[in-house]
Order: C-alpha cells, then sequence, then structure tokens
C-alpha cells in the first residue's frame, strides 16, 4: 500500500464546528468501519477535497462559522464532485427539498448515534 486510506474503509468527510459532537460522531461513524476526516468548518472541508480523491461521503452541519454555511458547502460538493454522496444535518433548521442539493439527505439533530453511519451504508451500498 501507498500510505492511501484503505480501500475497504470507504472515507467520510465530517464538517462540525461543535468538537464534542464531531469527535462523537467521528468515533461511531469509526466503529461502523468508515475512515473519517475531521474538519470544523468549510473552508477545510474544501482544502480536504482539494487534495484529496478518496472522499466517499460529506456528512455536513448546516451552520457553522466563516462565509460558507454546510448548504453551500454540499451544492459546491454536488457540482464538483458529483460522485461524493452528500448528508446533511442540522438542529436549528429542517431544510425543504428545494434548499437541498439534488439527492442530498438530510439528518435532524439530535440524531441517534447509529443514524449517521446507517444512513451512510444505505447511500453508498
Amino acid at each position: 500500500m501507498n500510505g492511501d486510506a484503505n480501500p475497504l474503509r470507504p472515507v467520510v468527510l465530517l464538517v462540525e464546528d461543535e468538537m464534542f459532537v464531531r469527535m462523537a460522531t467521528a468515533d461511531a461513524l469509526e466503529d461502523a468501519g468508515f475512515e473519517v476526516v475531521e474538519v470544523a468548518n468549510a473552508q477545510a472541508a474544501q482544502e480536504v477535497l482539494g487534495r484529496r480523491s478518496d472522499i466517499r461521503v460529506l456528512f455536513t452541519d448546516v451552520q457553522m462559522p466563516g462565509p460558507i454555511d454546510g448548504l453551500e458547502l454540499a451544492a459546491l460538493v454536488r457540482s464538483q464532485w458529483p460522485h461524493i454522496c452528500v448528508i446533511i444535518t442540522s438542529g436549528h433548521l429542517q431544510p425543504s427539498g428545494d434548499n437541498l442539493p439534488d439527492k442530498a439527505v438530510f439528518i435532524p439533530k439530535p440524531y441517534g448515534e447509529q443514524a449517521p453511519a446507517q444512513v451512510i451504508q444505505s447511500l453508498i451500498g
């Protein structure tokens, strides 16, 4: 192997500014067999997406610091990396289907520990 991600473990880009929520979600996803790349905002997510070609899933909160929110990040990913599955979460708003990028899935907060992994499994098969 050349040091890249294990191809048997799909890579999830987790974008969440609340550290404890991010840590708990990352732990649950790793326990479910995913490799997780954790970032706190959309700008950091864009940097990861620009340098890694193995990201399979974007799991992003809507509200976060910085000029780009999770919905804008999801739309960007859908347009520039259409092969990446997009999951959006929020505890503050419930975006309507019109506000979600094509084929994106919404999970309301608070979500159960297993919910993100179950949704990801259903998306990537």
